[in-house]
C-alpha cells in the first residue's frame, strides 16, 4: 500500500496542491491497510526528488497519516488547512477534554547529521497557543542517540517527543483512549519528567524513561514495546536495501548517458532555467 501511495503522488504532481492533499486524505482516511503505510512513513523514498512537488506531497502525506493515527487511538483529529507559522495536525479528546497540536517528521536515510532546527520544538511550542499539549512525531531511530539540545528543549517547552513506532505499538495492540484510559500523561511527559532530573542531565536522551511511562500509562509490559522496535529495525533494514538499490540504479543510468544527456540533466538538476524564469517574473513585477 505504501508504494502504491508513492506511485499516486507521482501521478498527482501536476494537480494543484490543495487537490493533491484532498486526494491523499481520501485514500488515507479510508484505507484498510493503514499499518503498512505507518510502518514506512518515517522514511522519505530516495526516488522522491529534493525540493519537488512530490516531496511537498509526501510531507503532507505524513501529516495525514499522523491525523489518521490519532483517530485510531480514539482522538478526534484533522489536518489543519492553515499555511505557515502553525502546526499541521490538531487532535482533541472528547472524553477527557484536552486538545493538542502535532507535527509529523520523516527523513531520508541518506540525510546527513540533523540539528535541533530540524525538529522544530520551539516552533511547536509557539504553535500550541491555547491548546493543552504539543507533540512532535518523528522516526524513533532518527532521534539523537545520546545528548542533544532537543531533549532539554522538549522538557522546558513541554513538547512531547513521540515516534511513529509508539503509534504503531498503540494501533497494533488496539489501544484506544476511553473513560478509563487517559493518554494525557504521555503527552505531558515533559512536565512530569523535568521535575525529577537536574539541569545538567536535561540534555540526555530520555527515551528509556519515556518508554517506561508510556507502557505504565497503557498497562502493557515494556518488553512488548521492545519487540515492536525490533520489528521496525527489520523493516528499516529492508527499506535500506531498496533505497540503496534505487541509488545504485541511478548511478548506472547516469554512467550510460550521452554527453548531451548528461549536460541536459545537470542543467535541470541545478534548476538553472527555472531560476532564470523566476528572475524574469520578478522583473515583470518591479514597478515604481
Amino acid at each position: 500500500m505504501f508504494y502504491k501511495l508513492i506511485d499516486e503522488i507521482n501521478k498527482l504532481k501536476e494537480l494543484k496542491f490543495d487537490e493533491i492533499s484532498k486526494k491523499l486524505e481520501d485514500i488515507i482516511f479510508n484505507t484498510d491497510n493503514f499499518l503498512d503505510i505507518i510502518y514506512n512513513i518515517g522514511i522519505i523514498p530516495e526516488s522522491i526528488g529534493h525540493d519537488t512537488t512530490e516531496e511537498k506531497a509526501f510531507s503532507k502525506l505524513s501529516d495525514i497519516v499522523l491525523a489518521r493515527a490519532f483517530r485510531e487511538i480514539g482522538l478526534d483529529s484533522d489536518v489543519l488547512k492553515t499555511r505557515g507559522n502553525s502546526a499541521d495536525v490538531y487532535a482533541e479528546s472528547k472524553i477527557h477534554k484536552y486538545s493538542l497540536v502535532a507535527d509529523a517528521k520523516s527523513f531520508r536515510m541518506s540525510r546527513t547529521a540533523k540539528n535541533q532546527k530540524d525538529f522544530k520544538i520551539d516552533a511547536l511550542s509557539k504553535w500550541k497557543k491555547n491548546e493543552d499539549y504539543a507533540i512532535l512525531c518523528s522516526p524513533y531511530f532518527q532521534y539523537p542517540r545520546k545528548k542533544s539540545q532537543i531533549y532539554k528543549q522538549s522538557l522546558e517547552k513541554n513538547v512531547c517527543l513521540l515516534s511513529w513506532e509508539h503509534l504503531i505499538f498503540l494501533i497494533e495492540n488496539k489501544i484506544k483512549e476511553d473513560k478509563y484510559l487517559n493518554l494525557k500523561n504521555i503527552w505531558n511527559f515533559g512536565n512530569l519528567y523535568s521535575e525529577k532530573i537536574s539541569l545538567k542531565d536535561s540534555e540526555n536522551n530520555f527515551f528509556d524513561n519515556f518508554n517506561k511511562k508510556f507502557c505504565i500509562t497503557i498497562n502493557i509490559d515494556n518488553a512488548k514495546l521492545n519487540n515492536t522496535l525490533i520489528n521496525q529495525i527489520n523493516i528499516i533494514t529492508n527499506r535500506s536495501i531498496e533505497e540503496k538499490s534505487y541509488l545504485e540504479n541511478e548511478i548506472n543510468t547516469i554512467k550510460n548517458y550521452t554527453k548531451e544527456q548528461a549536460i541536459s540533466k545537470l542543467i535541470k538538476s541545478q534548476k538553472l532555467e527555472d531560476r532564470i524564469k523566476h528572475i524574469d517574473d520578478f522583473i515583470k513585477k518591479v514597478q515604481l
